[in-house]
């Protein structure tokens, strides 16, 4: 095999393993091996030559001789009992019911009265701190003079004594005989100079590792557990795992007022992502991000005196490293490695600015839940791989690999055979298309409250996982990461405080109502309606999704109702007629669409506003796909989104209805929605590919208009050559 067909292939090790992964290496054209969590480098695999090699970090985890002494520096959280009914004047609530005592312990440490709160949920209010009274020994609070029938709840701060990510792989892969490990606070005085000291030990410790990487820093995502060691909350964007009395007092310090319990709670919301931020929230967030950029920056800026690269893997401990964050810059760090999960997670990893390279670990795990007798773990791997390479066409990594226990994998030789060709196949694509930015015809922006921080990570979980709600939106993100367009990700307070960027030919608003995606009150913003409904008079496009502009006021549900043509329904207006909802013939937008329109959970009562609107598909009298022209710009209204080729399809349809564009429709681009064409101007080379295990044949548009028809073969990628003189492509 050719020197050139090597490397930008990690490889994850265990011991005892040696020969086995030397021929994983030759064959996978790996340069460069790594541990994973619950593994260890064999030395002998650390000398071969060529190969870099990559350590795990755990900088807040993975130290319990330190962390069992210094049990008052764990980490902390805020916590919120169950709802519990009084039947009479007094009641005593089991504030730990529920949870998992091996994570959560209430911290009796500092003073109950101060950082602990007891609301009566039924009127919202907090009881006075006179009004309750706790009982250590039993872990009861008892409360005097409540209201029967009324309901209550414990807001209480609790020590994290377990890893939720090492308790994850504990449980996933039985690793009884293991440790529980305990997360400790860089903020407590004792743990933050331990962490400086043993990573100094520790790289003079292991010569031989070239890259360190951290895994994460310092706060993991909120993830606590019930009592049956089941999720009982996660929020992979979730701060709540990194408050503290220390980082209470430090921000009241510099901010000027109090937080308290119910700021982090919210009634058991617990600050979700879905949820429209307060701006207590985003204060703390700016907070507690600087504070990590500037301890991470510290250990980075060590690495690098020692002559070892830094990499942080975007997922366990990485709150405050928010990689489209105003601080991440100034961390330092070379590179990032994520998990992914499809298109929109490798674009996630793939667009993160000021690092060397990024590099993304490709699914399956090596794992037992996945690699064991009568599973065929090829069918996971073909779908991660054709789902993340038509993202990769738009934005490459510079590197891929694979995580978990390779001795695993080496029982399944037709597995092992298609990483070999896949890794053959990424390195290929790199060749032409790294630093080679595609053509984009339109910029198209997701508007929501988060914006640019949150950018390719709307409605997810982690890693592609998204809740059984949001699927309709996370399709969203799943096209358009492999679409032929430029992406960008905006707050309504951009809109309001700066106005609508330039670049931006369609905004498009999706999620639903009530929620931190659709916008809620954001909607009650004049100056954000206005000005979007100017922008799209002038000959832009908005396209809104599920309950778009969802915010009740004035007679109206969607505030840009006016634009999209359409509004809900809530049963104030069941009194006035609607007459408008007998769909078209046929339509630009779904001209391709071979079956009933897909959108994923259904939205009810989407009515037409007038005979005006273009209806193009209802469902159960509910309409489900419409368009309506407003000035020189339209809008397109679309139910729902769910990840297909079709609705893929629907999508890149609509952005051009959207401007008035169908004359230019078909012109770079290829017929046949099961492929997808790029341009590479610099390299004047094209890509076409297919997204199926099946053959196709499709016609392929070039500049002109002019089309030829091309084969392909199951899941190929087929490269030509683009004239740029004359605008026309061959292959």
């Amino acid at each position: 095999m050719k020197d050139k067909y090597k490397g930008r292939v990690t490889l994850p090790v265990e011991l005892d393993f040696y020969e086995e992964t030397l021929e994983l290496s030759k064959r996978w054209g790996a340069d460069a091996i790594r541990d994973s969590d619950g593994t260890d480098l064999d030395a002998q695999l650390k000398l071969i030559p060529g190969v870099k090699v990559y350590s795990k970090y755990f900088v807040a985890r993975g130290d319990n001789e330190f962390a069992l002494n210094h049990m008052e520096e764990a980490q902390q959280i805020f916590v919120m009992s169950e709802y519990i009914t009084a039947y009479d004047d007094t009641l005593d609530i089991e504030f730990r019911k529920g949870f998992l005592d091996k994570q959560i312990v209430p911290n009796y440490d500092h003073d109950s009265k101060r950082y602990w709160q007891v609301y009566d949920r039924t009127t919202n209010e907090e009881l006075d701190t006179d009004q309750w009274e706790l009982d250590k020994e039993n872990d009861i609070v008892s409360i005097k003079n409540t209201i029967a029938f009324h309901e209550y709840t414990v807001n209480f701060l609790a020590y994290m004594v377990w890893d939720p990510t090492q308790m994850y792989n504990y449980i996933t892969n039985n690793w009884t005989d293991r440790e529980r490990e305990v997360p400790f606070d860089v903020r407590g005085p004792k743990a933050n100079k331990h962490v400086k000291e043993k990573l100094r030990d520790w790289l003079e410790k292991n010569p031989e590792t070239d890259v360190v990487r951290f895994t994460t820093f310092f706060y993991h995502f909120t993830l606590f557990f019930n009592d049956q060691e089941k999720e009982k909350f996660v929020d992979w964007f979730g701060y709540g795992s990194s408050v503290s009395p220390l980082a209470l007092d430090a921000f009241e310090l510099e901010y000027g007022y109090t937080l308290k319990a119910e700021d982090f709670i919210q009634a058991g919301y617990y600050n979700s992502t879905f949820k429209n931020p307060s701006q207590k929230y985003l204060d703390y967030i700016d907070f507690q991000q600087r504070f990590v950029c500037k301890e991470a920056k510290e250990l980075v800026d060590l690495v690098h005196e020692y002559g070892k690269e830094a990499i942080m893997f975007l997922g366990d401990n990485w709150i405050g490293t928010e990689p489209y964050g105003k601080y991440f810059e100034s961390i330092g760090i070379d590179g990032v490695v994520g998990s992914v999960g499809g298109g929109a997670t490798l674009r996630l990893i793939a667009d993160i600015p000021h690092v060397k390279y990024t590099e993304g670990r490709f699914l399956p795990y090596f794992f037992p839940d996945t690699f064991y007798e009568g599973n065929d773990p090829t069918i996971e791997l073909m779908e991660n791989w054709v789902s993340s390479r038509r993202a990769i066409l738009r934005n490459p990594l510079n590197r891929i690999g694979y995580g978990g226990y390779p001795s695993l994998a080496y029982k399944f030789p037709k597995f092992v055979d298609r990483v070999e060709e896949i890794t053959d196949e990424f390195r290929g694509i790199i060749d032409n298309v790294e630093n080679n930015k595609p053509y984009a015809k339109h910029t198209v922006a997701i508007l929501n409250s988060w914006g640019k921080i949150r950018t390719w990570q709307a409605f997810m979980v982690a890693h592609a996982l998204y809740y059984q709600e949001t699927y309709s939106y996370f399709g969203l993100l799943e096209s358009l990461s492999g679409l032929d367009v430029d992406v960008k990700f905006i707050s309504f307070d951009d809109i309001i405080n700066h106005g609508i960027d330039e670049d931006i030919d369609v905004i498009i608003n999706a999620g639903d109502a009530h929620t931190a995606f659709s916008g809620d009150d954001a909607w009650n913003n004049p100056t954000l309606v206005k000005s979007i409904r100017s922008w799209v008079h002038d000959g832009h496009g908005f396209i809104g999704i599920g309950e778009p502009s969802a915010y009740e006021k004035g007679g109206r549900f969607f505030q840009l109702a006016d634009i999209l043509g359409i509004d809900q329904e809530l049963g104030f207006k069941l009194s006035t007629d609607k007459y408008h909802n007998l769909p078209m013939p046929s339509h630009f937008i779904t001209q391709d669409m071979k079956s009933k329109f897909d959108y994923g959970e259904r939205v009810r009562n989407i009515y037409a506003l007038s005979s005006q609107t273009e209806v193009i598909a209802d469902d159960k009298n509910s309409i489900s796909i419409a368009a309506n022209a407003y000035g020189k710009g339209r809008g397109v209204y679309l139910m729902g989104m769910k990840y297909s080729h079709e609705n893929t399809r629907i999508l890149k349809r609509s952005i051009y209805y959207s401007l008035q564009q169908e004359d230019e429709f078909n012109k770079v681009h290829s017929s046949n929605l099961e492929t997808e064409l790029n341009v590479y101007p610099q390299s004047e080379s094209v890509a076409l590919v297919n997204n199926t295990s099946e053959a196709q044949k499709t016609l392929v548009y070039d500049f002109n208009g002019n089309y030829t028809c091309i084969e392909l073969k199951e899941n190929e990628l087929k490269w030509g050559h683009y004239n740029v003189e004359t605008g026309s492509f061959s292959f």
